[in-house]
């Protein structure tokens, strides 16, 4: 990252075997959700638990952005940010949303959630951005 650019990222969660078109229209969604161009989306970004979820990184090279995998550990230390809860995510990947710590936790340490995670299609995703600039 860039010091003093403004990073916004996607944080992806999702069930077992979606598709392309859900993880698109979820990001689609929460971008619509902050009035923001996907031009000024800068990367997606996931827990270890989904690097075998293939439709995530199919929607990331369709949008021609990197998907980072973020650890257990990160997704932990970041979900302490989080501003929604689901069990399940907790119990599986120690962070209170999967889509929100992984958000926050590749926009970096001075990044902050736009707000909750939306959910359409069995996907959430949440929008994080690092620097001054909504």
């Amino acid at each position: 990252m860039v010091v003093g650019k403004t990073m916004i990222v996607a944080g992806i969660g999702s069930r077992k075997g979606v598709s392309k078109e859900q993880v698109l229209g979820a990001i689609s969604t929460a971008l619509g959700a902050y009035d923001l161009d996907l031009a000024r989306l800068d990367a997606l970004a996931t827990g270890k638990l989904k690097q075998h979820e293939d439709a995530i990184f199919q929607a990331g090279r369709q949008l021609r952005r990197a998907v980072i995998i973020i650890g257990d550990a990160e997704l932990a230390e970041a979900g302490k940010r989080a501003e929604s809860y689901s069990a399940l995510s907790l119990e599986r990947t120690g962070a209170p949303s999967l889509s929100e710590a992984a958000a926050l936790a590749a926009a970096g340490p001075d990044s902050r959630l736009l707000g909750p995670r939306v959910a359409r299609n069995s996907v959430t995703c949440a929008i994080a951005i690092s620097g001054d600039k909504a």
